[in-house]
């Protein structure tokens, strides 16, 4: 606030009670004095009500006046949207220097909290993306020595092995790496207005699972009993996807793991081990729980991010199942046509 605003309001503290309190106090001793003569005949019940009904209509008033600072800081802090960075978009150098001491202290305590919000926030996005552009070069050098040495004739089985585990460890930081520029990029970028068939992305995810899949007795199954579209960012649900089709990889040892398209509807499911106790039949919310793992943080917290449900559960059977569901899917011909 404009340190003149300040000055105004330094020996006003504690007036908007006493202005209440006069307010009131005029008014009861208004009334009782009509009253009075009322009681004694001496001025006519019409007028003891007219006083009455008018003392309280001004009190009533200058009451309403008095609150018309808190009102205008409720409006502003109504309007101020909290994704905004910028603190000073409360605009509270708008409120009138006739502001109560209390009110603007209340005033100046908001400012500060938006502000450390504002500037954590900021820290935060800065250095995700600045580490996931970091991580990008070396990661690039990784993958293009990988390959080179996949094609190299007499690596044994060990070192062939080892340049799977290598590729998949690759892969699984290439897809952290995006998920994390995916969180600290700005909302509303061009990028989550795109339209894309669901289908066609998770196809194209399970291939990639696939090869990283390569040696370990896990089937990668996808049913489709129907198509739909979406508008938003291809990347956030390809890297969402990735993310729950790994989860469940990572859960079975042996068997298989099936992803389902549903109408607006995709399902990842998989058998857990026996010896992992399983909650009744029922979602349950993902906040970064260790059983979970760290695959489905980022999960939840793209999902929140683009407004795409996810739940968990754990059926009968040890049968775990993570399910997205897009409140606004959009027929495969939009984009056909498009």
């Amino acid at each position: 606030m404009d340190s003149r605003v300040v000055k105004a309001v330094t020996f006003r503290v504690g007036a908007f009670r006493r202005r209440i309190a006069w307010v009131f106090g005029l008014q009861f001793l208004i009334v009782a004095i009509v009253c009075i003569l009322g009681i004694y005949n001496i001025v006519p019940t019409v007028v003891v009500i007219a006083v009455i009904v008018l003392t309280t209509a001004i009190a009533w008033f200058a009451t309403r006046r008095e609150w018309r600072p808190v009102r205008a800081l409720a409006r502003l802090v109504n309007r101020w949207d909290g994704q905004q960075f910028d603190p000073e978009s409360l605009h509270l150098d708008q409120m009138s220097t006739h502001t109560d001491a209390d009110v603007a202290s209340l005033a100046r305590g908001l400012h500060g909290f938006a502000t450390r919000i504002a500037n954590y926030n900021q820290r935060e996005r800065n250095f995700t993306r600045d580490a996931s552009h970091e991580l990008r070069s070396p990661l690039t050098v990784i993958k293009m020595s990988v390959d080179m040495l996949a094609e190299e004739e007499g690596i044994s089985d060990f070192g062939a092995r080892s340049v799977r585990r290598i590729k998949r460890a690759a892969r699984e930081m290439e897809v952290l790496v995006e998920a994390l520029l995916i969180l600290a990029r700005e909302s509303d970028s061009a990028t989550d207005h795109e339209r894309f068939i669901a289908n066609d992305v998770l196809r194209r995810e399970m291939e990639s699972a696939r090869e990283l899949l390569t040696g370990r007795p896990i089937e990668l199954l996808l049913e489709e009993p129907a198509r739909f579209a979406l508008e938003g960012s291809a990347q956030a649900f390809s890297v969402l996807c990735w993310q729950l089709i790994r989860n469940a990889c990572q859960q079975t040892e042996q068997g298989s793991v099936v992803v389902s398209v549903l109408p607006g509807v995709v399902s990842v499911s998989n058998h857990a081990d026996p010896h992992i106790p399983g909650d009744s039949s029922r979602p349950l919310r993902v906040h970064g729980v260790d059983r979970h793992g760290f695959e489905l943080a980022i999960a939840q917290r793209i999902s929140d991010r683009f407004g795409w449900p996810l739940e968990l559960q754990t059926r009968v059977g040890q049968e775990n199942i993570a399910r997205i569901r897009f409140p606004h899917p959009l027929p495969v011909e939009t984009i056909a046509s498009a």
